[in-house]
């Protein structure tokens, strides 16, 4: 949403206000008979054998794709935009990691397991993921073809070619890695299936942060070209208001 000159609020007696809140309330309420039925859709949507044999390097040593799941049956991977040898993490995809935390006993509770994955290495993974205090766990990818399978990773031809093939289409321009989140299940065959992925405004859903602006009278006051530009990394809010 681009940016548009602060209008004055229209102030009004509180019989007034409560007719009009009661009236977005059901707007609202369609909105969440919505939002569930797309939830059971998706919930239907047909599953697709893992046949590659993916592995990643976590703490723990060389795991593979089923190991991630422990002791669970359902998997959630988050793609998370650290390539090799960067400084450090997508200020975006720090801004969803925030999230994550809070989640993680509750996901268990679910029988869902929980991980981040990006292409950079361990060493540098870790590093960061120091920096930030996270808690999640967060594997490397280095050194596979699971970032670019699955679509948030792009090789230096396709770049080359302004043209990318990223949230189920063929998007123009291009950058070596962009963010997605891909979730997979356990069959009572054993084998790991994909259930569902989504990038780009998909990943909305998962920031808690968003939620709550938009429920305040100035939204999220952002430009529709440039959505995130206000956001940082967490360590940096202090910094810059301390700098003016």
């Amino acid at each position: 949403m681009k940016k548009k000159a602060a209008k004055k609020p229209s102030i009004v007696p509180p019989a007034k206000w409560l007719a009009a809140r009661r009236e977005l309330l059901r707007e609202e309420k369609e909105f969440s008979k919505l939002r569930d039925r797309l939830a059971a859709r998706r919930r239907k949507l047909p599953w697709v054998k893992v046949s590659a044999d993916y592995t990643f390097e976590s703490p723990q040593g060389r795991v593979s794709l089923a190991q991630l799941f422990g002791d669970r049956s359902q998997l959630v991977v988050y793609h998370y935009m650290l390539g090799p040898g960067w400084e450090e993490g997508c200020r975006g995809c720090s801004f969803v990691s925030d999230h994550f935390d809070g989640a993680l006993p509750h996901l268990a509770a679910r029988d869902v397991s929980f991980v981040a994955v990006s292409r950079a290495p361990l060493a540098e993974i870790k590093r960061f993921k120091r920096r930030m205090g996270w808690k999640f766990d967060w594997v490397s990818s280095y050194g596979t073809s699971f970032n670019h399978d699955f679509g948030v990773s792009f090789t230096d031809e396709e770049i080359k070619s302004g043209k990318i093939e990223y949230n189920f289409g063929v998007r123009k321009g291009g950058m070596d890695e962009l963010p997605g989140l891909s979730v997979f299940a356990r069959g009572p065959d054993g084998a790991v299936y994909r259930t569902y992925s989504t990038y780009s405004r998909g990943l909305d859903l998962l920031i808690g942060t968003y939620n709550l602006l938009d429920l305040v009278p100035k939204g999220r006051d952002e430009d529709s070209e440039a959505p995130m530009k206000w956001v940082r990394l967490h360590d940096r809010y202090a910094n810059e208001r301390a700098a003016g």
